[in-house]
């Protein structure tokens, strides 16, 4: 696992659209993201294939936010997706986050699970929040205050 470069925009970006059709980043949300470093961190875990998974985290504070966290089909199941997250909630505490948090497709089981075993809980629902579809994103969080780094 590695930061993410300016040179992998264009996979990143292509992943994205395979996975996320409806509401894929843009080539040009991808250079936005990078260029607001320190307070955006991306991480990518490459593969034979190319990105094998990305993931991304805004440390503006006391609540940091997840802001992307994908696997490609052909690494899932490995334990990947855990990895991604951890690194992240290890970013924000390194960074002196207090709380975690991310939205999700009350439709996604499988990243709700994730989450959930991460040790992220319920927060609130926003009602009929992505679109098409009108599905609801639950607003998940995990508290750090007393973890250990």
């Amino acid at each position: 696992m590695r930061d993410a470069r300016w040179t992998d925009i264009p996979l990143l970006t292509a992943l994205e659209q395979r996975l996320f059709p409806h509401d894929a980043w843009a080539e040009a949300t991808w250079w936005a993201e990078l260029a607001n470093r320190p307070r955006r961190s991306y991480v990518v875990e490459e593969s034979a294939e190319g990105v094998a998974g990305y993931a991304g985290v805004d440390l503006g504070g006391e609540v940091a936010d997840v802001m992307t966290l994908a696997v490609a089909p052909s690494a899932r199941g490995r334990g990947l997706g855990r990895r991604l997250l951890e690194e992240l909630v290890a970013r924000a505490h390194a960074d002196g986050a207090a709380h975690v948090e991310l939205e999700v497709r009350a439709d996604n089981a499988p990243a709700r699970a994730l989450y959930e075993r991460g040790g992220f809980a319920l927060l609130r629902t926003r009602a009929r929040y992505y679109q098409p579809g009108d599905v609801d994103a639950h607003i998940m969080r995990l508290s750090l205050e007393g973890a250990a780094p």
